[in-house]
């Protein structure tokens, strides 16, 4: 089964966050643990544990079918020493935020080398901080999510992604969730059929399809290769429809979350039936 969904709000408590997903006919959704502009957050009260779970459990929500995504401040592989510290400890504490929900999943932007750093040196210091986090707790899998290539950022082309991984000493809890978005900002055409087929044939042969663990599905509102994250409605971009035709017959897209980012929460509902009318 595909399992569409919706980046929801976690306005009132986490525990909303999958009465929201239901709301709008969601089999999947995203949240943010905690407000992914500030470094601290309070800790999460035992009561809203107890209630995310059992509002997952009513609605049908699985662990694997739900992909937190961690505080936007995080740059886990900063030049600065002092910042990498914060850096790593607030995406440990992110980590152990998921824990405690139960959830297996979350979603992170690799980090940038601010023009300070090689890439490959960029490149080591977030695999090392991956470890360190992966040390620090039991169950979470790290799943880094590519990048549109703006600015310093990293993890935009598949080689990196590919060298984060190898890099990465417990690689049964690391995966990749891709942005169709950022996919074709960042160079990699999806606006046909032959298109996204080769784009997925690439990124198996460099990284491999076993590690995609959850995709975020929105149109692009540059064209390709723009290196601009801008994200359109389903449709109303510049990909097309075709590439998500794809994804939604496509068997590595099955029982990961497939998430709106989409700009306009309205349409996220008739998105989602959109997206499953495409399916044969």
């Amino acid at each position: 089964m595909k399992r569409v969904g919706a980046h929801v709000s976690t306005a009132g408590g986490v525990e909303n966050a999958p009465l929201q997903a239901t709301s709008i006919g969601a089999k999947a959704f995203a949240l943010f643990t905690k407000n992914q502009r500030q470094w601290k957050a309070p800790k999460l009260a035992p009561t809203s544990i107890d209630a995310f779970r059992k509002n997952c459990d009513d609605g049908g929500f699985r662990p694997e079918h739900i992909l937190p995504h961690d505080s936007y401040l995080i740059n886990l592989g900063s030049p600065d020493s002092e910042k990498l510290q914060r850096a790593r400890e607030a995406f440990i504490e992110e980590m152990q935020r998921a824990e405690e929900l139960g959830l297996l999943l979350l979603n992170f932007h690799p980090g940038s080398h601010l023009k300070e750093i090689e890439e490959e040196r960029c490149l080591e210091l977030i695999a090392e901080s991956i470890n360190m986090a992966l040390d620090a707790t039991k169950s979470v899998t790290a799943v880094i999510e590519n990048t549109a290539g703006q600015g310093t950022n990293l993890g935009n082309r598949f080689e990196q992604l590919a060298s984060l991984i190898d890099q990465v000493d417990d690689k049964s809890r690391v995966a990749v969730c891709l942005d169709t978005c950022h996919l074709f900002a960042s160079g990699y055409d999806l606006q046909s059929t032959a298109a996204i087929e080769s784009t997925f044939s690439e990124f198996d042969r460099i990284v491999g399809l076993h590690y995609l663990k959850g995709m975020h599905i929105n149109d692009a509102m540059q064209p390709l290769g723009s290196r601009i994250d801008r994200h359109a409605g389903i449709g109303k971009g510049t990909i097309g429809m075709d590439a998500f035709v794809y994804i939604m017959n496509h068997p590595a897209c099955e029982e990961i979350p497939l998430i709106l980012e989409t700009p306009d929460s309205a349409e996220w509902q008739r998105e989602i039936s959109l997206l499953y009318s495409l399916e044969w």
